[in-house]
């Protein structure tokens, strides 16, 4: 009651922003004037003076009002076009680290140049993140002419770049790029063995397009980089046959659509015993002994490949290969892969190649990446239904802007059939009596299969249409662009971030573009160009004459972002538009989240075959069934990331440590504190404290001291020694220790050995790194079982990777330690080319080159002494068969 009472006095949260930033609005328009009055170099020298004045001390926020005038200035000059008051406060509310929603068609990538502008000013590199290749190259060369005007570098990151073209576009004051470039890059940095090998650098300010997209949607697939496991394709063909056979009775398995989940029956169970016994696959005991673990995880990855994933919904199958579709925006995520062995198990399902298993090397959330920024905003035109957790996880406000001119677009009620072949049957119908008048049609499906089914119907119909989905992703801009012309019909698999607008009577710059690249005749050109634009502004009146664009969903989705941002597609910038779904009782969201009771209500209220119930109940009703399924969304992503977290800590403190090893040219203090801790912890486990000589374990601490030192130390003669303690012995064993590592620094050279620490200390790093991240992802999948046992399975994760994370930083030190107490970096013979030492450090290829790295065990392998003049060609003297080079020649 208090809440509305304050609302109606103060008004939202909402409206109270934009009127604080609608105050600032007159004293940039008030500054229109000066602007325009400069010429072309005075205008972009504004850019010289704002740097100067930051460098002398002013604060950012205190150039905003310039800033804006001068670009909005450039941009009329340079792209034609005007930023209106709106657009100035999306700009405001970019600048201030907050989301900004715009409805579809308010021009969100001319409002991301004032903020990108203004934070570009500092020249400490300001990323535009967008959804896909195309709009980071499209928004880069048509934004970048008016950077480029001001004086200010862009670059793009796209895929297919090397390593020195990626570091150049983030050396410029503006980077364009896609959320998996972005990240990727991120990670692929902190695997990289010096700071000139990294192409980024630190991170400042970030723009998010299609935030809601991409922060959101996207987040709950994290990234990863993967290395080749071992190969067990015809595991995957064998038990893939048997799950085939199984999933053809529904009584061998239980499947929950709501959870995404599958697990096998009792019977089902039995069944498949028996077949992989039948298929060689399971030799001995049960399916679930303890030796068979291996196996069951086979089994269940194939039981949701074939029961959980549909071709052409989930993934389509092109060129020998499984891409998976992203169910938000319908586009094909080609390189990105399903872990754990599940994608294995689709590409059994669909008898294509079966590419080896990948093990986790690096990975990060969307969440926990975009985190990284110290100023983060976003924009979209859907970002209120998601307000919470923008909140929560991101600490991003989200102002909602108006829109330039009033919205006119009819949105009609929903109208529910009894079964999708009906409802299929009236969306034909309605297309037909629509496009009798010419007016465009854009129809929004769920899945490929859809769209495909409601392609076929309006075939028959001998109905002219484009399809959209993932299987036509390269023709995406084209056809949106041209969605609006008289007469168009446009079917389209989720229009979640297409990013390119839908005019009425089309794209004339595409067209031009498109139809007039191959004419050089300059006067011909113009007079073909006139033409189109002429046919272009009669089509555009026709269409709003006859109502503009008609946007007919075909099913409700699981979020109600995605059918607004569906909807915004139609009665962009005042145009006229309608929309409406169709439903049917047989759609994923009746069937799964509707409850039963509805079915039952809709049939009393009078809802036969054939017909049609149209009512606002019903709406509400779905209304909140789609918010039912978004909080559910939510709180998984949020439990999901509260498990992340925990690595997020580990893995923030693994790559601070990693840099720092990299900056450090000597590391030679770390391996000393490193071996030291490591014979302290052999001191304690085999001399106790307070004990007797005669109670040491002096022939186990012996044999552990020559294992990971290389050290035949007589440790039992010392403990008979009448004045001998265990301090004593501790200092025996450091001395002799930092004496042979000693030795070897003084017989390779300082430069050679300080680069060989260095290079096992930031391998070794990764290589443990790399396991650690193995047992977390095990530990994690049965994690949830500590719940049966009243135990909080998110604080057993916690103790648990906190241990697991020192057993880690104990094995980096032991690994390091003994790696460079057997590693012997022999000098070339006199008949190979002689070794030139200098003061540069060498490159791990000129060290390899010049010197042969040998691995002791130190039992089977006679002395180093004797080994200094032999050929890398040769066979190695340890008997293995195995030429030097490849045996104890190689660095271990």
């Amino acid at each position: 009651m208090f809440a509305k009472f304050a609302r109606a006095v103060f008004g939202t949260s909402n409206e109270r922003s934009l009127k604080a930033y609608q105050r600032r609005v007159p004293k940039i328009n008030s500054l229109e004037p000066e602007m325009q009055a400069l010429d072309d170099a005075a205008l972009a020298h504004k850019t010289v003076e704002f740097r100067q004045r930051l460098a002398d001390g002013e604060e950012l926020d205190a150039l905003l009002p310039e800033a804006f005038a001068v670009v909005r200035e450039a941009s009329k000059r340079v792209l034609g076009m005007r930023h209106f008051d709106v657009q100035l406060i999306g700009g405001m509310v970019l600048h201030d680290g907050k989301v900004a929603e715009m409805r579809t068609g308010e021009g969100k990538t001319l409002v991301a140049t004032l903020a990108v502008y203004l934070n570009a000013l500092p020249a400490k590199g300001v990323h535009v993140v967008t959804v896909n290749d195309y709009l980071a190259s499209r928004d880069a060369e048509e934004m970048g002419r008016l950077y480029n005007f001001l004086g200010l570098t862009v670059g793009t990151i796209v895929a297919d770049l090397n390593d020195d073209e990626r570091k150049a576009s983030y050396q410029s004051d503006i980077t364009y790029g896609t959320n998996n470039e972005f990240g990727f890059d991120y990670l692929r940095d902190n695997m990289k063995y010096s700071f000139d090998e990294m192409v980024q650098r630190d991170f400042f300010y970030a723009i998010v397009d299609e935030v809601d997209s991409i922060l959101i949607d996207e987040a709950r697939t994290p990234l990863i980089i993967s290395g080749v496991a071992d190969d067990s394709s015809d595991l995957y063909r064998s038990v893939d046959e048997v799950i085939k056979v199984i999933v053809k009775d529904p009584e061998n398995y239980e499947k929950d659509e709501k959870f995404k989940t599958v697990i096998p029956t009792e019977i089902g169970t039995e069944r498949i015993e028996a077949a992989l016994r039948e298929h060689g696959v399971l030799h001995d005991g049960g399916l679930y002994d303890i030796h068979n673990v291996a196996l069951v995880h086979h089994m269940q990855q194939a039981l949701r490949a074939n029961t959980l994933f549909a071709k052409d919904v989930d993934y389509i199958v092109r060129n020998d290969k499984i891409i998976l579709i992203d169910e938000f925006t319908g586009r094909m995520m080609d390189g990105r892969r399903y872990s754990d062995g599940l994608h294995q198990a689709l590409e059994a399902k669909e008898h294509v190649t079966i590419q080896q298993e990948n093990q986790t090397l690096a990975s990060i959330t969307f969440q926990n990446y975009f985190r990284l920024y110290p100023k983060l905003s976003g924009m979209t035109g859907t970002a209120m239904t998601e307000v919470d957790e923008f909140a929560e996880i991101y600490k991003l406000d989200v102002v909602s802007i108006p829109t330039n001119l009033k919205v006119q677009r009819q949105d009609e009620h929903d109208e529910i059939y009894l079964t999708a072949n009906e409802k299929y049957e009236a969306v034909s119908k309605l297309i037909e009596e629509i496009h009798a008048k010419k007016q465009p049609i854009l129809v929004g499906t769920t899945s490929i299969e859809k769209s495909e089914i409601l392609s076929d119907l309006l075939t028959k119909k001998k109905i002219p249409h484009n399809v959209l989905n993932a299987r036509f992703h390269e023709k995406e801009a084209q056809i949106v662009a041209q969605a609006g012309g008289s007469g168009a019909i446009t079917i389209a698999t989720n229009m979640a971030g297409r990013g390119t607008d839908i005019k009425l009577g089309g794209n004339v710059e595409m067209l031009i573009q498109q139809q007039l690249a191959d004419i050089e005749e300059e006067e011909e050109r113009k007079e073909k160009e006139q033409a189109l634009r002429d046919h272009s502004k009669a089509d555009h009146e026709h269409v709003k004459k006859n109502g503009g664009l008609y946007v007919i969903g075909t099913e409700r989705h699981e979020s109600r972002r995605i059918d607004n941002q569906l909807r915004g597609r139609s009665g962009r910038q005042g145009d006229p538009g309608n929309s409406r779904f169709f439903l049917s009782l047989e759609d994923d969201l009746m069937r799964i989240f509707g409850s039963e009771r509805m079915g039952g209500m809709l049939q009393k209220m009078g809802l036969k075959e054939g017909e049609a119930i149209v009512h606002p109940w019903i709406n509400k009703a779905l209304e909140k069934a789609q918010k039912k399924v978004e909080e559910r969304n939510f709180d998984m992503r949020k439990n999901t990331l509260k498990y992340d977290d925990v690595i997020n800590d580990q893995r923030k403190e693994v790559y601070s440590q990693r840099r720092e090893y990299m900056s450090l040219e000597d590391v030679s203090e770390v391996i000393t504190t490193m071996r030291n801790d490591l014979i302290d912890s052999l001191i304690v486990s085999y001399l106790p404290e307070k004990s007797f000589a005669e109670q040491w374990q002096t022939e186990e601490l012996t044999a552990e001291v020559k294992r990971l030192l290389s050290l035949d130390l007589p440790i039992k003669e010392w403990s008979e020694e009448q004045t001998i303690s265990i301090d004593e012995v501790e200092k025996r064993i450091k001395d002799a220790a930092e004496n042979a590592h000693a030795v070897k620094a003084a017989n390779y050279g300082a430069s050679i050995m300080r680069y060989v620490e260095k290079q096992i200390l930031l391998t070794t790093l990764d290589g443990v790194w790399k396991e650690h991240l193995l047992r977390l992802d095990q530990m994690r999948q049965g994690i949830g079982l500590r719940a049966y046992g009243q135990k909080d399975p998110l604080n057993e994760y916690k103790k648990e990777a906190y241990n697991l994370f020192h057993y880690m930083l104990d094995e980096l030190g032991e690994r390091v330690v003994s790696t460079l107490c057997r590693v012997e970096i022999n000098v070339r013979t006199d008949d190979e080319m002689p070794v030139e030492h200098s003061d540069e450090e060498p490159s791990w290829e000129q060290l390899e080159k010049e010197h042969s790295l040998e691995h002791h065990d130190g039992e089977d392998v006679a002395i180093p002494e004797e080994w200094q003049n032999i050929s890398r060609n040769a066979l190695c003297p340890c008997g293995s068969g195995k030429k030097y080079k490849h045996c104890h020649g190689s660095l271990v």
